[in-house]
């Protein structure tokens, strides 16, 4: 199993989200099948098919929650450099054509939230931003096309 670099934030969403499923939706759904229970013949029961795939998909997303846990680490801001653009940093970029500021993270895909502003590094635009410094233009392919970046600044 690979190392998952997550940011403390990443960590936290995924704990949370995992404690939620565990002590909240296990509950919900076992108050469903409960509830269908009571409709009687098991085969033919709507309802109770559809809290037990509920309960499969919940208890699969558990599994691939706790794995990521397991096989986490959470990158230590102190030993990376600040100057460059690597996992954890935000960047502050301008699009050279537009004239548009725009922030992005760079994240882990475990942690990639595009209406988030979290990109991975492994994305195209990602790999194409790591490494750099401030006042770098980066030129990136896309499928779309290349966009043109400057990067303005670097925050941790």
């Amino acid at each position: 199993m690979s190392v998952l670099h997550l940011t403390r934030e990443g960590y936290e969403k995924i704990k949370d989200e995992l404690n939620y499923l565990i002590q909240v939706k296990r509950k919900e759904i076992a108050d469903a099948l409960e509830h269908a229970r009571g409709f009687g013949d098991l085969k033919e029961n709507a309802e109770y098919d559809a809290a037990k795939n509920a309960q499969a998909m919940n208890e699969g997303k558990i599994r691939e929650l706790s794995e990521k846990l397991g096989r986490a680490q959470i990158l230590d801001d102190s030993k990376i450099d600040k100057d460059k653009a690597y996992i954890g940093a935000t960047l502050k970029l301008q699009d050279m054509d537009s004239g548009e500021e725009l922030n992005y993270m760079l994240v882990s895909d475990a942690e990639a939230d595009f209406l988030e502003d979290k990109i991975s590094v492994n994305s195209p635009i990602g790999k194409a931003l790591l490494g750099h410094e401030r006042g770098d233009e980066i030129d990136i392919q896309v499928p779309a096309g290349f966009l043109k970046y400057k990067l303005i600044d670097i925050t941790r």
